[in-house]
C-alpha cells in the first residue's frame, strides 16, 4: 500500500508548534499539520457564562473558523451568511469539551478562557490540529495568569490533550489522514486522548464497508503512538 504522501502507515505529517505569534492575545500557538496551518489564541475574560455566577468556578470554551481561501476555493465567511454551519458549530464543541477535560475549573476562578481557532489553510486534520494547538495557547495564557499571581498552571491545567486523526486507507489503517486520504478513507476517526493516556472522545465512521473491532483496535495503537509524539513535542514547546 503506498499512501499519496509516501508516508509509512503509522508516519505523521511534519508537525511544528510556535508560541507567542499574537502580540495581543495572553496566549497563542501556531500550529501546523503538514500543509494544514490553524492559528490559536487564548484570550482571559473577567467575566463567566450566566449559569456559572455564584459557583465559584470558572470556564474554557472554544470558537473555531476557517478563512475563506483555506482550502482550494474561496468559502463564503459565515458571518456573511448571517450563521455558522453544523460542522463548525460541532467542531467548536468538540474543542472545548477537550480542553475541560484537563482544566480544573474551581483553580482557574470565576474567570472564562475562549480559545479561537482560525484555520489558515486546510489539508485534513485541521479539527485535531486545533485541539492540540489549543492546548499551548491555553497553557501559555494561564502563565501568563500566573505570572500576576492570578492561578498557578500546575493546578488549573491537570495533564496534556492532543488528537489525532487515523483511518482506513486502502484497507489498511493509517495515522494522520491528509485531505486526498481522508476524502476517499474507508474508514475515519478523530481520537483525542490526554497525556496519561485517558480518552476524551473517539469520532469514527465507516465510509464504506463496516470496520472491524480489530481495526478499530489497530486504529487506536496508531493514535496512542501519534498522540505520544505530539504530547512530547507540546512538552519541548512550553519549556
Amino acid at each position: 500500500m503506498n499512501r499519496p504522501s509516501k508516508r509509512t502507515p503509522d508516519e505523521m505529517r511534519a508537525v511544528s508548534l510556535e508560541r507567542g505569534v499574537s502580540k495581543h492575545a495572553e496566549g497563542s500557538c501556531l500550529i501546523k499539520f503538514g500543509d494544514t496551518h490553524v492559528l490559536c489564541t487564548a484570550s482571559l475574560e473577567e467575566r463567566i457564562p450566566p449559569w456559572l455566577r455564584g459557583q465559584n468556578r470558572g470556564w474554557v470554551t472554544a470558537e473555531y473558523g476557517m478563512l475563506p481561501r483555506a482550502t482550494n476555493d474561496r468559502m463564503r465567511r459565515e458571518s456573511s451568511a448571517g450563521k455558522q454551519s453544523g460542522r463548525t458549530q460541532e467542531i467548536q464543541r468538540l474543542i472545548g469539551r477537550s480542553l475541560r477535560a484537563v482544566v480544573d475549573l474551581e483553580a482557574l476562578g470565576e474567570r472564562q478562557i475562549t480559545i479561537d481557532c482560525d484555520v489558515i489553510q486546510a489539508d485534513g486534520g485541521s479539527r485535531t490540529a486545533s485541539i492540540t494547538g489549543a492546548w499551548v495557547a491555553l497553557h501559555d495564557c494561564l502563565a501568563w495568569m500566573e505570572a500576576r499571581d492570578m492561578v498557578k498552571v500546575e493546578k488549573v491545567l491537570k495533564d496534556h490533550i492532543a488528537a489525532i486523526s487515523c483511518g482506513i486507507y486502502e484497507g489498511t489503517p493509517v495515522a494522520d489522514l491528509d485531505y486526498i486520504e481522508d476524502s476517499s478513507a474507508d474508514t475515519d476517526a478523530n481520537f483525542v486522548m490526554t497525556g496519561k493516556g485517558g480518552i476524551v472522545e473517539i469520532q469514527g465512521t465507516a465510509e464504506g464497508e463496516p470496520f472491524s473491532e480489530e481495526e478499530l483496535g489497530q486504529l487506536m495503537g496508531l493514535a496512542k503512538q501519534s498522540i505520544n509524539k505530539l504530547v512530547e513535542l507540546q512538552k519541548l514547546t512550553v519549556l
